[in-house]
């Protein structure tokens, strides 16, 4: 395999499939070992070559030199928009234009290095940012088991509210009656969730990189947990039953106790089958002082994932059976929209602080966030006793 004649994109899909690989039984692990180095070197002369590239152009930039036409020209025709986005002097154009306001920088890079200059009113992150954003969605962890699509404006989402079942039908006698079948539409439509921090000059000294990570982190992560938030919130406010317009989540009461988990599971369509128990950390804890405490020789939970969300109250025995505590549910029924892309888009504000040497920075992402199949999940609430 010949790897200069790759794309960098290319290099690292070749490399996460040799990772598949490598649980085959007749897997070649010397092969594969020898090609990851192989791919390795690629990855690190490329990254060599760019960064001398960089440094000629800023000898340039000082009255060095001359960068030769036909080093842009090949770079031009050559580099795909992820490798454009990841050169050092792109991540740098992007800090300056979320602290100055003014992308042109950024457009200019696009341009001269690719076909492709970045959507109107929106230039594309760098893929180190990239990086940042797909981590924060990965730390969110509910999120990751979510159904995800990127459709413009409100979308409808239709799901069998009610239909004859299906009928036996021997050769040579009448027909069974046909079908009646009923749908409910689920119509999802997309907010904006906003996060918004205050930096000083002195945050805005940092270097390209050193800057993007401070902010991202904090914006990039907040807004995902929102999500996250929103998600628990339209799974404990969802009707009892199926409407036209809605997925219905039934509740059952109950405490900590061996069983609870299998009487909720039991409650479940057949479909869901990856199941996710949702709960307050002191909850859990709650649980495990039960099956110490009883000795119980079994894990409730076995077979299925445990996750932890603090906005569900822990159990107490005061809950009453309006209270949510406790998840139970195939989160593939649950659906996020993004109308416009899952980055966080970014708006810069340097007036109205100014007076205090404070800088305020936006961060915001549309996502309509809805349950869209039957069946997939159950609330566990206190008894009220």
């Amino acid at each position: 395999m010949d790897f200069k004649t790759m794309t960098i994109e290319e290099l690292e899909a070749r490399r996460q499939a040799i990772a598949a690989e490598l649980d085959n039984d007749d897997a070649d692990l010397n092969a594969l070992e020898e090609e990851v180095r192989g791919i390795n070197e690629e990855l690190e002369s490329r990254k060599a070559a760019e960064t001398k590239r960089a440094e000629i152009r800023a000898n340039v930039a000082k009255g060095a030199g001359t960068v030769k036409k036909s080093i842009n020209e090949e770079e031009k025709t050559t580099m795909t928009i992820k490798e454009v986005r990841a050169l050092p002097e792109y991540v740098d154009a992007f800090a300056n234009y979320i602290k100055t306001g003014d992308d042109s920088e950024c457009r200019t890079i696009l341009t001269k290095n690719s076909s492709v200059s970045g959507n109107p009113g929106q230039v594309p992150v760098p893929v180190v940012i990239e990086g940042r954003i797909r981590t924060a969605w990965e730390r969110t962890d509910l999120l990751d088991l979510v159904r995800k699509t990127y459709v413009k404006g409100n979308l409808q989402v239709g799901f069998e509210l009610s239909a004859t079942a299906a009928a036996i039908h021997a050769e040579g006698t009448a027909a069974p009656a046909e079908e009646t079948l009923t749908l409910g539409v689920v119509t999802m439509v997309p907010e904006t969730i906003k996060k918004w921090i205050r930096i000083s000059d002195e945050v805005l000294d940092m270097g390209g990189e050193e800057f993007l990570d401070y902010i991202y982190d904090e914006l990039t992560y907040q807004i995902a947990k929102k999500a996250k938030a929103e998600l628990i919130a339209a799974i404990v406010g969802a009707p009892a039953a199926n409407t036209a317009t809605a997925i219905g989540v039934p509740a059952i009461a109950g405490t900590p106790t061996l069983s609870i988990v299998a009487e909720a599971v039991a409650q479940l369509a057949d479909d869901a089958s990856d199941v996710t128990v949702v709960m307050n950390r002191q909850t859990h804890a709650a649980f495990i002082a039960a099956i110490a405490g009883n000795g119980y020789l079994f894990d409730p939970f076995e077979g299925l994932r445990v996750r932890y969300d603090n906005t569900l109250p822990a159990y107490a025995s005061t809950l009453t059976a309006s209270q949510t505590w406790m998840i139970v549910g195939d989160f593939a029924g649950a659906h996020m929209n993004f109308p416009n892309g899952d980055e966080i888009r970014i708006k810069y504000d340097d007036l109205t602080e100014a007076q205090a040497d404070l800088i305020k920075i936006v961060g915001r992402m549309a996502v309509a966030i809805g349950l869209t199949a039957p069946g997939h999940f159950v609330k566990v609430t206190g008894s009220g006793n």
